[in-house]
């Protein structure tokens, strides 16, 4: 049970809010050690921005094709690694979208439903459309430097001021008016500069790592047979029948055979994953014995957890729990979703190194003696790749696969491009951890600084 002694000023300055849930919560909790403890002078967040606006609200008109439309960014779409939403808004229908669209190394919070989210906008960004679920910040470093704003925001400290003025019952919401007059500390120009110059690192990692990834798929693409996955095509159900049962349309589409009868004509050798890899296994479904102390656990990712741009995970399972190493992930191995959404694909950096995860995870570990990980991966990324394995796909309400059918998932490989896309892939992995790792030691750095003024 939380218990704390409030004033009658505190009372009267919160408008005679005598709820105890109020004032104790994060956000209260963080002004008054801002307030009482800061040993600097404080500003706020209207203060350090030149637009604090959240765009207005639009009927969306959506096309398939980016020629005829801005690619859209919903709230959840720009957290993820995949820069590529697959949304593309009407240029033709939406005549005010110019109030929706991002600009690059602004800060963006989440302002609906899961409230308090807060990014970093990079070069990317620059242009795109996102949804008006987002409060936009355009920083105007006259005290505070962009990078340090980003990493106070994105601490445990901002959450708390983010979060506090939410309003609404089962969705909760935020305004821009709500949290104009966050207070924040002027820490002194040093430590600015070098939770600044981390931020920014770690922003330019992620550009550089996306053009690498981006540059090895399209190499790959490009030396692989186009192949058009009708929606609409006949087949011989006898031929197909011979080898399987499965009946859906999806499955038995001819455009399958095509592409691999291409590959094989153009002389490049297919192996299926197994082949090219040590293991391919996904662990049983087991209790989840969870705790609330982050040293005494291992922090526990669900799959779309791993394709956050910055994974992290406030879940903890416990060390204790048994066997608790079948479920930890490894640098170097690939896991690809096998329920929910297919086609997930997710490569496990150092900064993954060591965490748990679901069972709902094929794992891929790679051959000691040649790798092969990061050239299946890229394949999986490419748009045939990502097709061949949605035809996998089984079951009505929940789609499935399982590790039998990735095991047996064939992959051509070019010999000519496979040191080119390992290297560009490795590389692209390695920035993308860097990154991860230069931000969490900024916000780190924020945390510290404040916990200091309490122990003083």
């Amino acid at each position: 049970m939380k218990v704390i002694q409030v004033s009658s000023n505190w009372v009267i300055k919160t408008g005679v809010r005598l709820d105890a849930s109020f004032h104790l919560s994060d956000g209260v909790s963080t002004r008054r050690i801002l307030e009482h403890t800061c040993p600097y002078r404080l500003t706020t967040l209207s203060a350090e921005s030149f637009e604090l606006f959240k765009g207005n609200i639009h009927k969306r008109v959506y096309v398939q094709s980016k020629d005829f439309g801005h690619i859209f960014y919903s709230a959840s779409d720009l957290f993820k690694l995949e820069l590529e939403s697959g949304k593309y808004v009407s240029k033709k229908h939406s005549p005010h979208l110019a109030e929706l669209e991002l600009r690059a190394n602004w800060i963006l919070i989440t302002r609906s439903g899961t409230l308090g989210k807060v990014f970093y906008t990079t070069a990317n960004h620059d242009g795109k459309i996102g949804t008006d679920d987002l409060v936009r910040i355009n920083p105007a470093e006259k005290e505070i430097k962009r990078g340090y704003l980003y990493a106070f925001l994105a601490s445990r400290y901002g959450y708390g001021l983010i979060t506090q003025s939410s309003y609404g019952g089962v969705v909760k919401h935020i305004e821009p008016h709500h949290i104009k007059d966050i207070p924040i500390p002027i820490l002194p120009e040093s430590k600015q500069k070098l939770i600044n110059d981390l931020i920014i690192k770690s922003s330019n990692l992620r550009v550089e790592a996306n053009v690498l990834i981006k540059d090895a798929v399209t190499s790959l693409e490009s030396a692989l047979p186009t192949v058009i996955f009708d929606k609409i095509y006949i087949t011989n159900i006898k031929s197909r029948t011979a080898h399987n049962s499965r009946l859906e349309a999806t499955f038995n589409t001819n455009s399958i055979q095509k592409f691999y009868d291409e590959v094989a004509k153009n002389g490049i050798p297919t192996y299926t994953i197994k082949e090219l890899s040590k293991e391919v296994f996904t662990p049983g479904i087991f209790k989840r014995i969870r705790t609330e102390k982050a040293e005494n656990g291992i922090p526990f990712f669900s799959g779309s957890d791993l394709l956050s741009h910055y994974p992290v995970s406030e879940n903890h399972l416990s060390r204790k729990m048994k066997n608790i190493s079948n479920y930890i992930l490894k640098e170097g191995w690939i896991a690809i979703q096998d329920a929910g959404t297919i086609g997930y694909v997710s490569y496990i950096t150092d900064f993954l190194d060591g965490v748990s995860a679901t069972n709902n995870l094929v794992r891929i570990v790679p051959n000691a003696r040649k790798n092969y990980n990061e050239y299946i991966f890229c394949f999986l990324k490419t748009s045939v790749g990502q097709k061949l394995l949605k035809t996998l796909e089984f079951g009505s309400v929940q789609k499935h696969i399982d590790n039998n059918q990735i095991s047996n998932f064939c992959v051509p490989v070019i010999e000519s491009l496979f040191e080119e896309i390992t290297e560009k892939v490795k590389a692209s992995m390695n920035k993308l951890s860097e990154a991860c790792f230069l931000e969490q030691d900024a916000i780190q750095q924020v945390e510290t600084e404040i916990e200091s003024w309490q122990e003083s």
